[in-house]
C-alpha cells in the first residue's frame, strides 16, 4: 500500500526511546478460537461484500457487518530520530492519523467491512488521506471535504521520560467543521457497530454532527462503541474534559478505556481497583474494556469480569497500538454478538485483540503496522519461549 511518506525539515515538541513490551501469554493450541476467529475464506469487493466456496463448490456472495468509524483523520508528523524533543529532531516523516480511521483501517486489514466518515481538508493532504482508506478497503464514502479549512495536522512522539509530547494545528481544522446535514445517515443505519472518540465532542458544529449521528445509531439499533482517546492538549481545559467525555458515556455498549483515563474520569483513584472500575459501568453498558499496555487488559461485563494477558514483543513504536486491539476485538463482535454473554468466547477474542496490538508495536506508524487476520493468528500458534 502506498503511504506517501516523506521526510520534512521542520522544528516542534518531544520524544522517547521505545524499549522492549513485554506481552506474555500461554501457548495456543491448534485450534484455540470459536467460529468468529476462523470465518470461512472470503474475498472482499470494493463494496464490503465476500465471495464465500460453500461445500459444493457454488460461489455465493455474502455482506459483512458493517462497522462504521466517526471522527477524525489527520496527518501526524513523527521525528526521523527516536529520543529527542520535537524541537531538537532533524526531520519529520508524514503519515496518515486519527484513531476513528486507525480502526476504519485494522478492521478491514484483518478482513472486516468498514467505512469512515469525517471531514477533512480540500488539500492534497485531505485528497491522500482519502485515497489511502480506500487503498485499504474502508468505504470513504462518508468523507467530506472542506474548501476554507485545511485538513489537522499533528506533531507526536515520546519524549526520553516516556510521555508523550503532541503539538496541534486545528484553528479550524476540517474535521472540527463537520456539520449535520453532511452526515450518510443511510450509511450509519447500515451499520453493525457505530464506533467513536471524544475528540469530535470538542467544538461545534462537529459536536451536533457526533451526537446526531449516534443517535441515528442507535435508533437503528445499531451498537455503539466508544473509546474517549482522551488529548488534554485539545480541550480548553481538563474540567472541559472530563465533562464532554462523561456527557456522552451513558449512551454507549461498548467502552474501551485506559488506566491513565480511569485515573482521569475518577479524578485520581485508583485505576487497578476493580470497585473504581465499575463506578464507570453504567446500567445500559454491555462491555467495558481497560487496556493496560503490555500487560494486556481487563473485561467487565454485567455477569463477569477479567482480565487477558498480552503477547510478549519488543515494540519500535507504540502508536497506534490501542486502536488495533479496538480493530481487532470489534472485528469480532461485528461478526457475533453474543460474545458478550459468553465469557470463554469472549475471552478469546481478547487475546485475538491483545495481538493485533502487540504486532502493530513491532513496526513504526500505525496503519503501516495494522496486521492482517493471519498474521495475527499466525503469532497466536507460536510458542512461547
Amino acid at each position: 500500500m502506498a503511504l506517501h511518506c516523506a521526510s520534512f525539515c521542520l522544528t516542534s515538541v518531544a520524544s522517547n526511546p521505545l524499549g522492549s513490551v513485554k506481552f506474555s501469554h500461554p501457548i495456543v493450541k491448534a485450534s484455540p478460537f470459536p467460529s468468529p476467529l476462523c470465518p470461512p475464506n472470503v474475498r472482499l469487493n470494493a463494496k464490503g461484500k465476500a465471495k464465500a466456496i460453500p461445500g459444493d463448490g457454488r460461489s455465493e456472495t455474502k455482506e459483512l457487518p458493517l462497522v462504521v468509524c466517526f471522527g477524525e483523520m489527520l496527518i501526524d508528523f513523527v521525528p526521523t530520530v527516536s529520543g529527542l524533543s520535537l524541537a531538537d529532531a532533524p526531520a519529520f516523516k508524514k503519515a496518515p492519523g486519527g484513531a476513528p480511521a486507525n480502526v476504519a483501517v485494522g478492521i478491514a486489514r484483518l478482513g472486516g467491512s468498514s467505512a469512515f466518515i469525517g471531514k477533512v481538508g480540500e488539500d492534497e493532504f485531505g485528497y491522500m488521506l482519502a485515497d489511502i482508506l480506500k487503498e485499504n478497503n474502508v468505504n470513504n464514502q462518508g468523507m467530506r471535504f472542506d474548501p476554507g479549512a485545511r485538513t489537522a495536522l499533528a506533531f507526536v512522539t515520546l519524549r526520553s521520560d516516556g510521555e508523550r509530547e503532541f503539538m496541534f494545528y486545528r484553528n479550524p481544522s476540517a474535521d472540527m467543521l463537520l456539520q449535520e446535514d453532511e452526515l450518510d445517515l443511510d450509511l450509519i443505519r447500515k451499520a453493525k457497530i457505530f464506533h467513536y472518540g471524544s475528540i469530535s465532542l470538542i467544538t461545534e458544529p462537529c459536536k451536533s454532527a457526533h451526537i446526531a449521528a449516534a443517535k441515528a445509531a442507535k435508533d437503528a439499533g445499531v451498537f455503539l462503541s466508544y473509546d474517549p482517546n482522551l488529548r488534554l492538549p485539545l480541550w480548553p481545559s481538563a474540567d472541559s474534559a472530563r465533562e464532554g467525555i462523561l456527557s456522552i458515556w451513558e449512551t454507549a455498549d461498548i467502552i474501551k478505556i485506559s488506566e491513565e483515563e480511569i485515573s482521569f474520569l475518577t479524578n485520581g483513584e485508583n485505576p487497578y481497583d476493580d470497585a473504581v472500575v465499575r463506578k464507570l459501568f453504567h446500567p445500559n453498558l454491555k462491555l467495558l474494556l481497560v487496556t493496560e499496555g503490555s500487560e494486556g487488559c481487563r473485561y467487565y461485563t454485567k455477569e463477569f469480569s477479567g482480565r487477558v494477558k498480552g503477547m510478549k514483543v519488543d515494540a519500535v513504536d507504540t502508536t497506534g497500538a490501542g486502536d488495533a486491539f479496538v480493530a481487532g476485538i470489534l472485528s469480532q463482535l461485528a461478526t457475533d454478538l453474543s460474545l458478550l454473554h459468553k465469557e470463554e468466547q469472549l475471552r478469546d477474542s481478547l487475546k485475538f485483540a491483545n495481538a493485533c496490538g502487540a504486532l502493530t508495536v513491532t513496526e513504526r506508524g500505525a496503519i503501516p503496522a495494522l496486521p492482517t487476520k493471519e498474521t495475527v493468528l499466525n503469532a497466536l500458534l507460536e510458542p512461547v519461549l
